[in-house]
């Protein structure tokens, strides 16, 4: 139900979300709510501790689209402000090191670039760069006198004016053909244009403005930062500004199949080379960062070279000895980004636990992990000399800030930018639980109750599988797969964190390689029937089962392999038959990875648990839905599916976007596609 502040800071400390309704007549959430929510992200925390900048999005309905601002909230209490109010997005905020000055990415001219604002005056921005292309991301030297930023440029131009050049001429052209030699050929959305994301830097004058541009990625054959979901994070200045610490994996031809990301270091006026600092380990190196006092580097490593979802270990080098060791060897969870506290002795990072995503405090020393929240998910935070501020959300609750004192300890809200909005909305209670899955072992899942539960009425259920299929479907506010849109329309809501979640020890992680249809089929069946025991409120009979990627990819094989067992089905971006999702993919060292090697080497283990292998026994309606511009599950997949439906006589839809990719982005289109999932799951399961 809907939270009052209490709710939320209650959600802390149980992992059962208690609810307490504020009016009198509430309302359920829609999907209409779901698209105009304020979305906070990208805390920054002020030299002095005292403010916290922060990236909020808001939607453009008519424009169909969302807008970014920068606004500023007060630590210790107090209404945030909105610092940036022009045309265009504005994000990425960064303080100088004197406090003065709040940098930020704003694309107001017309093209991504750099600007500052003097928080001192109240002024107006200035730009920063000015530069012929736009600026992907940025990040600040500590010293404030050199700024570095990610471009795309041509590999063989010797400066931006050369690209823009080229830009400008392939867009007068008439043909339209292009010619590989190489893949990638596409990537996530996007066709190959011949560009590469390179790392730049430029002097900073006194009066703000920054000097013309110098590579320092030279010679480079890779993105700087990765693509598709590199950012800022990818690289770093060292404390004194000299040095810049960057990731970047080697092209070549193995681009598709290589996770080969490695950790390059180059002088921050590029007067020499970069240098390849982990060339020893093939695996994926990330997330460089440096230590105060600029002695040691710390990083995120994996061990297995081709798989993207092995656990992220902390490496700590000491730049004068170079001695290398893993922090935490004996914390079984996957970290993510990291910072360093100002005495360098301890780290902070959040990680996949248990369904949910915590912040831990990691002893330097002794590699202790503490976890300094609870159930609920960490989205982004900043370390301060005393506090850290960080996003938060639950199932319940989307993104606003928290304050807690480094060692942890109660939580403090800085922000709470939907509560009107969501001043009338009751939600469903929701619930953690655990069974004995596949080999008896301990698997978890969560149940979500209507929003108007009563006791001794049953309702029909959404059963939802989460995608990866290495991730987790826990205690997180989500836009796209919400629990709450469906407990609003009248139904209960079970997922299930099956082998191959995160959160859980790599080892369970690990579990799915070579059995996608193997071990997470026992778990949801063996959930599924945990829960219908155990909730007596879940009417097994009304059920539909929804999913996904990998999500989607099971419910084209419980089709054929449980298709008793749910009275319709939604498959949004699933896979259909493995061998032609291994030809047509892009980062074909997914594939690879979980089947075995290439599909020529190893057919039998693709084919092992191919959908495509068992339509004969497919009965269950279904909804098909897919993007034209996803290309990590290419559109055939889902146009597959759906010839195969038909062509069984089986009552079936198909939802296509020709505008969005793996995902649905777009307001409007999101609205169409809560529309469709509703109006299929009333036809088959009521509601």
């Amino acid at each position: 139900m809907r939270r009052s502040l209490a709710g939320i800071l209650l959600a802390f400390a149980t992992t059962t979300a208690m609810s307490t309704p504020t009016t009198d007549a509430p309302r359920p959430f829609t999907a209409d709510d779901l698209v105009r929510l304020e979305r906070v992200s990208d805390p920054q925390l002020s030299p002095d501790g005292k403010s916290v900048a922060y990236t909020l999005r808001r939607t453009d309905w008519d424009n169909n689209k969302g807008v970014l601002d920068l606004w500023l909230a007060p630590v210790d209490g107090g209404a945030p402000r909105q610092l940036t109010k022009a045309d265009g997005n504005h994000s990425e905020p960064r303080w100088s090191a004197d406090g003065r000055w709040l940098y930020f990415l704003s694309t107001r001219s017309g093209s991504a670039q750099v600007w500052r604002l003097d928080l001192t005056d109240g002024g107006d921005a200035k730009p920063v760069t000015e530069l012929p292309l736009p600026v992907s991301n940025y990040a600040l030297s500590p010293d404030g006198r050199r700024i570095a930023v990610s471009i795309d440029v041509f590999p063989d131009c010797k400066d931006l004016a050369c690209t823009k050049q080229r830009l400008d001429e392939r867009a007068k052209q008439k043909t339209t053909g292009m010619v590989f030699d190489k893949l990638f050929i596409r990537h996530w959305d996007t066709w190959k244009d011949g560009t590469r994301a390179q790392l730049f830097t430029l002097t900073l004058g006194d009066d703000g403005r920054a000097s013309d541009p110098v590579q320092v990625s030279c010679g480079i054959d890779g993105d700087a930062p990765s693509k598709p979901f590199g950012d800022a994070s990818e690289y770093t200045f060292s404390p004194d500004g000299k040095t810049i610490v960057f990731t970047a994996r080697i092209a070549g031809r193995t681009e598709a199949w290589s996770t080969n990301l490695d950790l390059w270091t180059v002088p921050a006026d590029g007067s020499q080379p970069p240098k390849n600092l982990t060339a020893p380990n093939e695996a994926v190196d990330i997330g460089p960062v440096f230590s105060p006092d600029g002695r040691f580097l710390i990083w995120r490593a994996m061990k297995r070279p081709g798989y993207e979802a092995d656990r992220l270990a902390i490496m700590l080098r000491d730049l004068k000895t170079g001695e290398t060791r893993e922090v935490a060897p004996g914390w079984d969870r996957s970290a993510g980004n990291l910072q360093f506290s100002a005495d360098g002795k301890t780290l902070y990072t959040s990680a996949d636990d248990v369904g949910s995503h915590r912040l831990f405090a990691i002893d330097v020393a002794t590699g202790e992990a503490t976890a300094l929240t609870g159930p609920g998910h960490v989205a982004g935070f900043s370390v301060g000399s005393e506090h850290i501020v960080y996003g938060f959300d639950t199932l319940t609750q989307p993104v606003d800030l928290y304050r807690i004192a480094r060692s942890g300890g109660e939580a403090t809200p800085l922000t709470q930018h939907n509560a009107a909005l969501l001043s009338d909305i009751q939600f469903g209670d929701y619930e953690q639980f655990s069974f004995a899955g596949w080999n008896d072992e301990t698997v978890y899942g969560y149940v979500v109750k209507p929003w108007n539960w009563r006791k001794g009425r049953k309702y029909p259920v959404a059963f939802i599988i989460h995608g990866g299929p290495q991730g987790s479907m826990g205690n997180d506010w989500h836009y796209r797969w919400n629990p709450s849109v469906y407990a609003a329309w009248g139904y209960a809501v079970v997922f299930i964190d099956f082998h191959g979640s995160t959160g859980y020890g790599q080892a369970f992680t690990d579990a799915i390689r070579g059995d996608w249809g193997g071990k997470p089929l026992v778990d949801l069946q063996k959930g599924w029937a945990h829960a219908l025991k155990t909730y007596d409120f879940l009417d097994g009979d009304k059920a539909a089962a929804l999913g996904a990627s990998y999500g989607g990819y099971m419910i084209n094989w419980i089709a054929g392999n449980w298709p008793d067992a749910f009275k319709a089905l939604v498959n949004h971006d699933g896979i259909f038959d493995n061998r032609s999702m291994y030809y047509t993919t892009e980062e074909l060292w997914f594939d690879e990875w979980e089947h075995g090697g290439p599909y020529f080497a190893n057919p039998q283990m693709h084919e092992k648990h191919n959908p495509a292998a068992h339509v004969a026994k497919w009965q269950t309606p279904m909804l098909v839905i897919h993007g034209e511009k996803d290309y990590r599950v290419p559109p055939e997949q889902g146009i597959a599916t759906f010839t195969a439906l038909q062509r069984r006589g089986i009552d079936s839809q198909l939802l296509i976007f020709p505008d969005e990719n793996h995902w649905v982005l777009k307001p409007q289109n999101s609205v169409q596609w809560h529309d469709t999932v509703r109006a299929w799951l009333q036809r088959w399961v009521g509601g």
